[in-house]
């Protein structure tokens, strides 16, 4: 059966940019092995900032948290992870792309598995998709937590601000740009 319950959370999208140019200028073997590294890396880091990952699909994976701050902070870790595993395999720029929103979602138990559902995944997954390379993209609540806001701060990081339109939503939404 399937159980059903409103929750609060944060969400974090993050995608490998351009992974099809990474097989073609290493090789399948070591693109694969590099994509698996990625992958590991995530969930390490998701895990040690109390998050989870919720699923994976092709090369993005969907994280939640239960405040902002602790998705920032792992967005920001996240980025140098990638960095620094690309400069020690000597290839590759390895960038994501991220997006984070918090609000309420449905999560949902289906066949032991949960996912989430509602407007807030779909606007974490939308603002994800407006990220240049190695940016982290954020809603406006997301800056506004105090703790998230703190975080940025002391790490020197300053949230560039944009109104954008995206797909399915009514209203234009304000999101900001971390690089």
């Amino acid at each position: 059966g399937q159980r059903l319950k409103i929750l609060s959370l944060t969400f974090l999208f993050s995608d490998l940019k351009d992974s099809t140019g990474l097989y073609d200028r290493v090789g399948d073997l070591v693109a694969f092995d590099l994509v698996n590294e990625h992958f590991r890396l995530l969930q390490e880091i998701i895990a040690s900032e109390r998050g989870a990952v919720v699923k994976t699909i092709g090369d993005a994976v969907m994280a939640t948290f239960e405040t902002p701050d602790r998705a920032i902070a792992a967005a920001i870790r996240m980025r140098e992870a990638m960095s620094d595993l690309g400069a020690e395999r000597q290839h590759q720029s390895l960038r994501l792309k991220m997006g984070i929103h918090e609000g309420s979602c449905l999560a949902v138990i289906l066949n032991e598995q949960q996912d989430y559902f509602g407007q807030t995944v779909n606007i974490a997954s939308r603002v994800q998709g407006l990220a240049a390379s190695r940016s982290i993209m954020v809603t406006e609540s997301v800056v506004e937590n105090a703790p998230a806001r703190a975080l940025l701060e002391s790490n020197g990081l300053k949230p560039t601000p944009r109104r954008v339109a995206l797909t399915g939503i009514a209203d234009k939404v304000s999101v900001y740009e971390i690089s």
